[in-house]
């Protein structure tokens, strides 16, 4: 789905064109520096950070201040995400995007749940079928676990009011596609840590 280049230093993926979903700048501000600049490179313009934990509007405004920042923080504890955490940050997101020129990063701290989870519901907000948007995610980012995409697709739902039938369609197809697609999240997390994430 995605046809720009692959970033080297950034911890983020395109899933689409104008759609990049990921993890944190690095804690080490020169290192920072050069994933931020590789990011503004490859065109970004829009920057939603997931995380509770952290905020980097002051740093990302000192270094690229053309970056337009929300922090929509939440925890990762696998709680069940609110209809409203999805609203606010896909409309700011859906109204970056309607500028031709956006890109849009959703990220949060490794990049396997809150920022993926964020980016799978901006693609149901396009209009991406449910399963192909979380396989869109996870084949261009595979440590994404994208966990809260359960609460996303119930967002996703109510928003659009869709028929209750296609409710339990939907519902029982991602079921099933994370039956097929499994991750082992507690080894992916233990991996990432041992890179310094």
């Amino acid at each position: 789905m995605s046809t720009r280049p692959e970033l080297v230093r950034a911890n983020a993926v395109f899933v689409t064109p104008r759609l990049l979903v990921g993890g944190d700048l690095d804690h080490d501000d020169e290192t920072a520096e050069a994933q931020l600049a590789e990011l503004v490179e490859a065109g970004l313009t829009h920057l939603v950070d997931a995380r509770v934990e952290a905020d980097d509007r002051e740093f990302v405004a000192q270094r690229a201040p053309q970056v337009d920042y929300l922090w929509h923080g939440m925890d990762d504890a696998g709680q069940r995400v609110p209809a409203s955490w999805f609203e606010a940050a896909v409309e700011w997101v859906l109204e970056a995007l309607a500028d031709p020129d956006a890109v849009v990063l959703t990220h949060c701290h490794m990049g396997i749940n809150r920022g993926p989870s964020l980016g799978y519901a901006v693609l149901l907000a396009q209009g991406l079928d449910p399963v192909a948007a979380i396989a869109a995610i996870r084949e261009v980012r595979p440590i994404a676990a994208v966990a809260y995409a359960e609460d996303a697709l119930r967002w996703h739902h109510h928003r659009s009011a869709t028929p209750a039938a296609e409710r339990r369609h939907d519902r029982a197809r991602l079921r099933a596609w994370r039956r097929d697609h499994p991750l082992d999240v507690v080894r992916i997390i233990a991996r990432q840590r041992s890179l310094g994430y």
